[in-house]
């Protein structure tokens, strides 16, 4: 038996870059497809450094299912599927909406359609923990019951899932539902990290753009919710936890004999942290003070949510490893790694597609 082959969608992407690490670390051989709309290639240069692997990419978008059937063509022998390739700003999504459900669904039929042609036996899919909506309690369990959807994305997200279920019943692919929460931080070593194509909405590089000045100030969108401070509650977890949990999810595919059904996963620390207090935590561990007012509320956003994992911890042996304090110096070390290389990461997409 040779190494189990995993393909690995948005593989060029933040939490996809970071997965195929830990994959190719944990024994797997790995596989990308990603069309770099919203990526920059040269982040496998990183993976190489890290791995020793040099990681292929089809640059297809999988909208196409031409040629996304083309690459299960020339790869018959996966073994399971990582699907992380998706719009994932909640903003951008407020404000089109038929983009987010044509490209994040389409996608997603497209691959499954190709998964019951080659009969592909595993499939992990990136869910979000904007399923739960509003939720009325927290920390939210994977029985947590959904609440309308603050987003299109977040709808997206709720629609995939639904989609898995259902085509889990009809075919024998074992698949895995892992709902993060708040992915933050970078690699230790400072090779990869998270690449955001133009002015970030994500809360951590808004902080590290901001502390280095590729943005003048920061806003924090509203002081008046009904928390501890008034700022949102998250619960942010490190990339690098994340990117474990699914090579643990593929373990646990593997191991699994006989029916199973599609399992869900929370993803998260258990605590929930506020936007001031991640400020707060930025600049204790950088000893700078981050330049930043006070903004009225955003459109499509959750006022407080942070998971229940101890079902990941049972059954995928699961469980985060980095502080609040870690996730942010790596997140800035990593910001200072690119202002020296920044004609490297120079962020300007369309010269590299």
């Amino acid at each position: 038996m040779g190494m189990k082959k995993i393909l690995v969608t948005g593989g060029c992407g933040y939490i996809g870059s970071h997965t195929i690490v830990d994959l190719v670390e944990n024994g797997f051989d790995v596989i990308s497809v990603d069309n770099n709309s919203r990526s920059n290639p040269r982040i496998l240069e990183g993976v190489e450094k890290i791995t020793g692997k040099k990681i292929k990419n089809y640059k297809v978008d999988l909208c196409n299912f031409d040629d996304t059937f083309a690459i299960f063509q020339e790869n018959p022998d996966l073994s399971g599927i990582i699907h992380f390739a998706a719009y994932k700003s909640v903003g951008e999504s407020v404000q089109r909406p038929l983009l987010y459900f044509e490209n994040n669904l389409l996608s997603l039929i497209n691959l499954l359609k190709s998964v019951e042609e080659f009969k592909i036996p595993h499939f992990v899919f990136s869910s979000s923990c904007t399923v739960y909506g509003n939720p009325a309690e927290i920390p939210v369990t994977e029985r947590t019951p959904p609440k309308p959807a603050e987003s299109p994305y977040g709808y997206t997200k709720q629609m995939g899932e639904q989609i898995i279920n259902e085509f889990s019943k009809a075919v024998s692919t074992k698949c895995i539902l892992l709902r993060y929460f708040n992915p933050v931080g970078a690699h230790p070593s400072s090779l990869i990290g998270e690449l955001p194509i133009s002015t970030p909405s994500n809360l951590v590089p808004v902080i590290t753009q901001t502390a280095i000045g590729k943005l003048p100030k920061m806003e924090v969108h509203g002081d008046d919710y009904p928390t501890r401070d008034g700022s949102c509650i998250r619960d942010y977890v490190h990339v690098c936890d994340i990117a474990h949990a699914h090579t643990l999810g593929i373990q646990f595919l593997l191991n699994q004999q006989g029916p199973m059904k599609c399992e869900v996963f929370n993803l998260g620390t258990g605590n929930g942290v506020t936007v001031l207090e991640a400020i707060h935590a930025f600049e204790k561990i950088s000893n700078l003070k981050l330049n930043y007012s006070i903004g009225p509320r955003r459109p499509g956003d959750v006022v407080a949510i942070y998971a229940n994992y101890d079902l990941a911890k049972k059954k995928l042996g699961w469980q985060p490893h980095y502080s609040l304090e870690q996730m942010m110096a790596t997140a800035w070390k990593w910001e200072q790694k690119l202002k020296v290389d920044e004609k490297f990461y120079n962020g300007k997409f369309s010269e590299l597609n």
